[in-house]
């Protein structure tokens, strides 16, 4: 099926199935307000998430480790890791592993979550298993509770049918 071009740009600002009709600007406004304030908590979570990781596979998370996984140098590490001491989501000393308060825990834990529902739903649909791994990355950190809860029904409807 193609879109047709002319309306294919107004695509997330019309009602579906009416191109050119757009939705509410009130609408519009909290759709882009949750993206930013998504986009704002999502390498936050990323590294609360990464650290959590670390520390249950190995029993630590050093700088260097995460560095190396996330792709950064170890002086964003650092500002990192500053930036979710002062959000008191981890705790580090210099020179020390990094540990994750109750806080920081428990942020991980739901951003684990909510990942293995986003990526067992997109296997499910027979999305191939790199792509499925790369979208739920991003996928995990917008999704609302609502359609969280839909996928999680669907993926449980599917299990017991199986």
């Amino acid at each position: 099926m193609t879109a047709d071009p002319k309306h294919a740009a107004l695509a997330h600002v019309s009602r579906p199935g009416e191109p050119g009709r757009l939705i509410d600007a009130e609408q519009h406004a909290r759709q882009h307000t949750g993206v930013r304030k998504a986009h704002e908590t999502e390498l936050i979570e990323d590294y609360v998430e990464l650290i959590a990781d670390l520390i249950d596979a190995t029993g630590e998370a050093r700088a260097v480790d995460i560095a190396q996984r996330m792709g950064v140098r170890q002086a964003t590490v650092t500002a990192m890791v500053r930036r979710l001491q002062a959000r008191g989501l981890a705790t580090s000393e210099p020179y020390r592993s990094i540990f994750l308060t109750d806080a920081g825990r428990r942020m991980a834990d739901e951003s684990r979550a909510r990942h293995a529902v986003v990526l067992r739903f997109l296997l499910a649909l027979g999305v191939p298993e790199a792509v499925a791994f790369r979208d739920a990355e991003g996928i995990e950190h917008h999704v609302s509770p609502t359609t969280l809860k839909v996928l999680e029904d669907w993926i449980g409807r599917l299990d017991s049918a199986s």
